[in-house]
């Protein structure tokens, strides 16, 4: 064998060792790999609970308890032309019952309407929480028109024409002298956004009105209010709003009408 050979041999040689000392750190690596998949073998991924993005506030809408029923020869009084009736003795039972649910929640702040039965609902929870509530007016139910005072629920059972009308077409506006749906969602939407402004990255709870939970979450998801009217007394609905600035602004539901404190799927709890 020529020297040229011979040397080529020992360069083959000593790339093949080269490339063994590349194969031994190949497998030193591959026992990396192998001790990594032996930690995999003893880590687990649980699926994770729900983290807000930074700087949101969390708004839960939280309806009155049961008012009063309404008597034609005694109408409600009146609060800046709204009818302020309070609440019944259901509704005041499913007032402790929503302060004892929502106790244990890190709520930062109380906010109110201008209307006695959001008072009433929210006092168990401020108590428990030593949090005096904020009167946010513009939090206050839609304005009916010649149906305030508590007429619009003789209205509805008498099948008057313009009470048939707002049912036909979800609109408010068709009942005389009444909000229409767009200045509702004016109104209220702003009230919220300012309150989640308020508070980044924290929960506050807001003690609202059945027309107000509809419009604002109908905005929040693209659609008409009308998708979320009925929302159960003291049921709990739960809003994500991105601050200012956000590309693009984001509203999420995280959750609608939750009464579980307060009833069955079809029933309420009875005073007991």
């Amino acid at each position: 064998m020529s020297q040229a050979a011979s040397d080529d041999n020992r360069d083959s040689t000593a790339d093949g060792a080269d490339n063994t000392a590349d194969g031994f750190n190949s497998t030193a690596d591959g026992s990396n790999n192998t001790a990594d998949g032996a930690d995999n073998t003893t880590t687990s991924y649980p699926q994770h609970f729900y983290d807000p993005p930074p700087r949101a506030g969390q708004v839960l809408l939280i309806r009155h308890g049961q008012s009063q029923a309404f008597d034609p020869a005694s109408p409600f009084p009146l609060v800046d032309g709204h009818g302020d009736p309070p609440l019944s003795t259901l509704g005041q039972h499913q007032a402790e019952l929503v302060g004892r649910r929502l106790a244990t929640e890190p709520v930062a702040a109380i906010y109110v309407s201008s209307l006695t039965r959001t008072h009433q609902t929210a006092a168990p929870l401020s108590q428990r929480l030593d949090l005096s509530p904020v009167v946010e007016p513009d939090l206050r139910e839609v304005f009916l028109g010649i149906g305030e005072g508590g007429r619009f629920r003789e209205m509805i059972a008498n099948e008057h024409p313009a009470a048939l009308e707002v049912r036909r077409t979800g609109e408010w506006g068709k009942l005389p002298g009444a909000e229409t749906n767009q200045q509702l969602t004016d109104r209220t939407v702003g009230a919220v956004r300012r309150i989640a402004s308020a508070h980044p990255d924290q929960m506050v709870a807001a003690f609202c009105h059945g027309g107000v939970i509809a419009a604002v979450l109908g905005y929040a998801m693209g659609v008409t209010a009308t998708r979320f009217t009925g929302a159960r007394h003291t049921s709990i609905s739960h809003l994500v709003i991105e601050p200012p600035g956000s590309n693009p602004l984001q509203w999420t539901l995280r959750l609608f009408n939750d009464g579980g404190h307060s009833g069955t799927l079809t029933a309420d709890l009875q005073r007991g």
